[in-house]
């Protein structure tokens, strides 16, 4: 039996929460280019799994979500595979790193890594419109900053449960200068080969609910082309709002979990 499997029970009620909670990720996918681990993770903490099973489980749920995002996003032509390649490569040595944190880091630690990564995303969206036209130029210096942009990312990544794309969509737009569909399309494809590699790890971790992180990225999969066309059909500063509002949603949940948990944790010291 798989780690933290006992916290689902498998019924009707459990499996409907975790197809809704698919079908929004997807949306959110497509429209932000994430993998969606900043609502998959809360909605399993929720269901009864611990933050280090469900950090893990949003993981392995990402790599179908991430596919079908990319087919969308590709279809339009705003995909850069260079850009994406390399930033896969740093985030794969970042997600085993993050994903050895993971089995070792305390829980109360993982969620206020969880709360400050909000608060730096929510703060580059409401600071920075992007573009719509711009490409990333390829230099040898961009290629070096882009994996090494990867490594945090993918640290990150496999550390929270989240593909990436909440971090990498800002950066690459901020410090490439690339568009915000383009940045998005790039983020999904960097992020479903990193997804596997550190999914693998947590599976041979023990850390994974394989059946749960299926029903949702199956789920996810479908809705993920609609959120695509969303994202197309707003503005970037719309879109740069619309994520930053999603986010301090996550963010006022997720600090009030924290200190509840912080106050526990003092609690059972004294």
């Amino acid at each position: 039996m798989q780690t933290g499997e006992t916290a689902l029970d498998g019924s009707a009620r459990s499996i409907v929460v975790l197809v809704v909670v698919g079908l929004l990720v997807g949306v959110l996918s497509g429209m932000f280019g994430i993998g969606g681990g900043t609502v998959i993770v809360p909605a399993l903490v929720w269901l009864g799994l611990s933050q280090r099973n469900a950090a893990a489980t949003s993981t392995l749920a990402i790599v179908p979500t991430s596919i079908s995002g990319v087919i969308s996003y590709a279809t339009g032509g705003h995909v850069d595979w260079l850009a994406a390649a390399l930033l896969f490569c740093g985030m794969f040595v970042g997600g085993q790193i993050g994903s050895w944190l993971l089995s070792r880091l305390p829980e109360l630690v993982l969620r206020w890594i969880f709360v400050a990564f909000l608060v730096f995303v929510v703060i580059n969206q409401v600071s920075f419109v992007p573009s719509r036209d711009h490409q990333i130029v390829m230099t040898v210096v961009t290629g070096i900053g882009l994996a090494l942009l990867g490594v945090v990312i993918g640290t990150l990544a496999g550390l929270l449960g989240i593909g990436g794309g909440a971090l990498a969509v800002p950066s690459l737009s901020m410090l490439f200068g690339v568009s915000d569909l383009v940045a998005r399309g790039t983020s999904l494809l960097a992020m479903f080969p990193n997804s596997i590699t550190t999914s693998a790890a947590n599976l041979k971790r023990r850390l994974a609910h394989v059946r749960t992180a299926l029903i949702i990225g199956v789920a996810a999969a479908v809705t993920a082309p609609l959120g695509t066309w969303i994202a197309g059909e707003v503005s970037p500063r719309v879109g740069a709002i619309m994520f930053a509002c999603y986010l301090c949603v996550l963010l006022v949940r997720s600090v009030f979990v924290a200190v509840k948990a912080t106050r526990a944790a003092r609690v059972a010291r004294c």
